[in-house]
């Protein structure tokens, strides 16, 4: 039978879902709050959130999203504190060089180039040696942070905390001067190099054996200046030369300029002379410049050391900012950044920065340590809640840093392992929002890259061809590849809310072979109450994923699903899962929902019914369902679905249910509340797709009538009554005219009280209805039975006022009766007989009796 080329719109949520059953008490309240779950057998209309439940992200127990203005800027943004304090000392830092510069130039023009030759001889020194000082402090200064700037990113200790620094380093400046005089400089370097290495691993990590490859440049902190030495030149260490020099330049400066304002030994002036009257005045602006310049440069250090070593401003943002140990070179070259731009440019260039701009720019640097620290901070901002929402829109707007994250997916070095891990937990992140996945998945070569985060040691039809021989480099190293199965599924799974991006992932060679060889798993893993969740877990994300997938509408969704279904793992495991899964019931209800989802394409349906095993597990599931506890009836009811949509329009199916000798056990499930909707749903399919060579067995279905006309005549439950008067129609078949009267009598109903029941509906109904699309079908064609069986029956019917209610829905008829099943809006397996063959058929019955009558009366 034609399955239908379109389907609707379906989308498919991220997140993960935890092994444990109140995910299933969750979903069961979400379908209680609302009547019954929607199913395949309705429209539906909204978004994933509502159709797939069991996709959104019930790890934890959401906690109430804590709105963004309660934060105040600083919580929002604690590095604020670090430019302003950068702001503070550049205006320290620039008024110090103004005085400076014009105590330069009062020196140069007025004193040595007005009065230098009637200058006293110690005037002239002590301007000199200051000109000096202040010529050295200076270049000092302009090239200090420079230094700086190199040191911070790959060691700790130096820069910011000078003397801090410096006094906790003494024991290493001692065995520096050690190596300075005798041992070899080698050993220090890479004794150095280990250290600021070991700076980097994560505590937990556990891989201290990894060591970094040397690249082809030079890191500059290990640059030796001179042959000899090398310690002691070392470009990390130039700073902290650099800044004592200024220490002690600004020191002798304040010196010498307080000896001269003290004493005024300036030299006799002879009165009269007119060379020298000046003279006094113009060095004690002179000498005051140079004190006010020295002292304003002493209290900006000064500041600085304050709120560095003794108020601990940097390790405050950095505990703000929850960067853990490693996140101090990142704050350090922070604030030496914001801090370079307000002194080299306008003090108000250093407001501009923030964490999140800064470590973008770092994610593009070629150096190694750079982009780590550049990833650690995003990572870090990403999975906090109070930065997450800024952090996430301000990636997601520049394609260049999700190019990087995108690309840095490929490495493979396992010293990379860390970047790597993070770059794909922040496109997690990022992909969460629909827009952003777009994006994300828009950028050329996406999706391959997402795809090299699955690694599996099986192989399923090429799924794993491409690991070879980088599985031989990587086994030597505790690599995460579980981390990274975990994190490319996630990924994965919310790029797949979208529809287009589910086509993409169809159309990435190797990538849905991956997918599925992920949902395999063993017995013993699955019934060993030890077994860690780690490979569940992947079994389980791989199996929200392929049933996104599997929903997927229009020609898309069609490839998808058979594309899937020809996997010739695809069914195999998850009907290992429905075997041995009793202890992970979402994994089971997932697996039971894909193969519904699959069943929808013809070819699929019969892959499913002709694996052995799949139709036995599934009525094992279904009818268990019932006795157990309420959560277990969540899947319980998805087998039953899944059964309804297998049987559905396919002989051979129905044909195999069948000589699987349970049609005792349907009939009796029709007394079990958990199971009468799917049980009735099974069996009217089997009724109506079996074929007559099956006539006589299902004959066993007479006993089911009673049951059956009773809840279509009392039920109250809107569902229930839809297919319990659609199985009664069928069950009309098998009844002959003696036998339907016992079968009323045996009901305690009257055949006139089944007749005001579909009156009922008929007039309850009077427009198709969403949630019951097919009752006023199924009453109609009830209906027509009873004329059929019976003329008083058109009598009665006639009396009620049949008629007027067919010609009504004539006028009222919608394609949403014309259909078994639907994707979203969109119909799928319409009905053979139209609801308008269905009225005529009614209408000529009644028609024919009057015309009887009237031909009666006649004669």
């Amino acid at each position: 039978m034609d399955r239908r080329n379109s389907l609707a719109e379906r989308d498919a949520g991220g997140g993960s879902v935890h092994l444990a059953i109140s995910d299933l008490q969750r979903l069961g309240e979400a379908a209680g709050s609302s009547g019954t779950a929607p199913t395949i057998f309705e429209p539906r209309y909204g978004g994933i959130s509502k159709r797939d439940s069991s996709n959104t992200n019930n790890s934890a127990s959401p906690s109430p999203r804590m709105p963004s203005s309660s934060f105040s800027g600083t919580d929002r943004a604690p590095e604020k504190k670090l430019t302003l304090f950068a702001l503070r000392l550049a205006v320290l830092e620039k008024t110090a060089t103004g005085i400076g510069a014009l105590g330069f130039i009062w020196a140069t023009v007025v004193l040595l180039g007005g009065f230098a030759i009637t200058l006293d001889k110690t005037d002239f020194w002590f301007i000199t040696i200051i000109l000096l000082i202040e010529g050295t402090r200076i270049f000092s200064r302009s090239h200090e942070l420079e230094w700086q700037h190199q040191a911070t990113w790959s060691i700790t200790d130096a820069g910011v905390s000078s003397f801090r620094a410096l006094r906790s380093n003494s024991l290493s400046m001692m065995k520096a001067v050690r190596v300075f005089f005798g041992r070899t400089a080698v050993s220090s370097g890479k004794n150095e190099e280990e250290r600021a290495e070991s700076r980097y691993d994560h505590g937990d990590s556990g891989r201290t054996g990894l060591q970094r490859k040397p690249t082809r440049i030079w890191t500059s902190s290990d640059v030796p200046l001179l042959t000899y030495g090398n310690w002691l030149f070392l470009s990390r260490n130039v700073s902290k030369l650099l800044y004592w020099l200024q220490i002690l330049s600004a020191t002798a400066c304040v010196v010498l300029s307080l000896m001269k304002l003290v004493r005024h030994d300036y030299g006799d002036v002879a009165k009269g002379d007119m060379d020298k009257r000046n003279r006094k005045s113009a060095l004690y602006i002179f000498y005051a410049l140079a004190l006010a310049e020295a002292l304003l440069f002493l209290m900006e250090k000064a500041y600085w050391e304050w709120k560095v070593s003794y108020c601990k401003l940097l390790e405050k943002v950095n505990e703000e900012c929850e960067l853990g140990t490693s996140g101090e070179v990142s704050i350090q070259r922070f604030f030496y950044d914001s801090y370079s731009r307000c002194v080299n440019g306008s003090i108000f260039d250093g407001l501009d920065m923030d964490m999140i701009t800064f470590s973008t720019e770092l994610l593009g640097s070629s150096s190694p340590d750079e982009q780590l620290i550049g990833i650690r901070i995003l990572r870090q901002f990403v999975i906090k809640e109070r930065f997450s929402e800024d952090t996430l829109q301000k990636i997601g707007t520049n394609i260049s840093v999700i190019e990087r994250l995108v690309e840095m997916l490929n490495w493979k070095d396992p010293q990379q392992e860390e970047a790597r891990s993070n770059a794909a937990e922040i496109l997690s992140k990022l992909a969460g929002k629909k827009q952003n996945s777009l994006r994300v998945a828009g950028i050329p070569g996406a999706m391959e890259s997402i795809s090299s985060l699955l690694q599996t040691s099986r192989t399923s039809g090429g799924a794993a061809d491409e690991i070879g021989e980088k599985r031989i480099i990587f086994d030597r190293v505790d690599y995460g590849f579980w981390t990274f199965n975990h994190l490319g599924l996630l990924i994965l799974k919310k790029l797949a809310r979208d529809h287009d991006n589910c086509g993409k992932i169809g159309n990435t060679r190797g990538l849905l072979p991956k997918i599925v060889d992920f949902t395999h798993t063993g017995e013993t893993t699955l019934k060993d109450e030890n077994v860690t969740d780690t490979h569940i877990q992947t079994v389980k994300r791989s199996l929200q994923l392929l049933k996104m997938l599997a929903s997927t509408t229009g020609a898309t969704g069609k490839q998808l699903r058979k594309e899937i279904s020809e996997i010739v793992f695809t069914v195999s495991n998850i009907r290992g899962i429905l075997r041995h899964g009793e202890r992970h019931p979402v994994l089971q209800k997932l697996g039971i929902e894909i193969l519904t989802s699959l069943a929808s394409e013809e070819d699929a349906t019969e892959r499913i019914g002709g694996t052995g095993g799949v139709l036995k597990e599934l009525l094992n599931i279904f009818f268990n369902g019932g006795g157990r506890v309420p959560e277990y009836n969540q899947v319980s009811g998805a087998a039953g679905e899944a059964l309804a949509m297998l049987a559905l329009e396919s002989k051979a199916n129905c044909h195999r249910i069948l000589k699987l000798k349970v049609l005792p056990q349907l009939v009796g499930a029709l007394e079990i509340r958990a199971l009468q909707i799917n049980a009735a749903r099974i069996l009217r399919n089997l009724c109506a797709y079996s074929g007559d060579d099956m006539f006589d067995q299902l004959r066993a279905i007479k006993k089911a009538a009673p049951t059956v006309l009773k809840a279509a005549t009392i039920s109250a439950e809107n569902k229930l009554q839809e297919v319990m008067v659609g199985l009664a129609s069928q069950v009309f078949r098998f009844l002959t005219v003696g036998e339907s009267t016992s079968m009323f009598e045996k009901a305690g109903i009257g055949e006139s009280e089944i007749a005001e029941a579909l009156m009922r509906i008929l007039n309850k109904y009077q427009d198709p209805h969403i949630k019951v699309p097919r009752i006023r079908r199924f009453a109609i064609e009830l209906a027509i039975r009873m004329m059929d069986d019976k003329a008083a029956n058109v009598k009665i019917f006639k009396s009620l006022g049949l008629e007027m209610e067919l010609e009504g829905i004539l006028e009222t008829t919608s394609e949403i009766e014309s259909f078994n099943i639907f994707s979203g809006t969109t119909g799928l397996s319409r009905h053979k007989v139209t609801i308008h063959s269905l009225v005529e058929t009614a209408l000529k019955l009644l028609l024919q009796t009057e015309t009887k009558t009237n031909v009666g009366e006649e004669v």
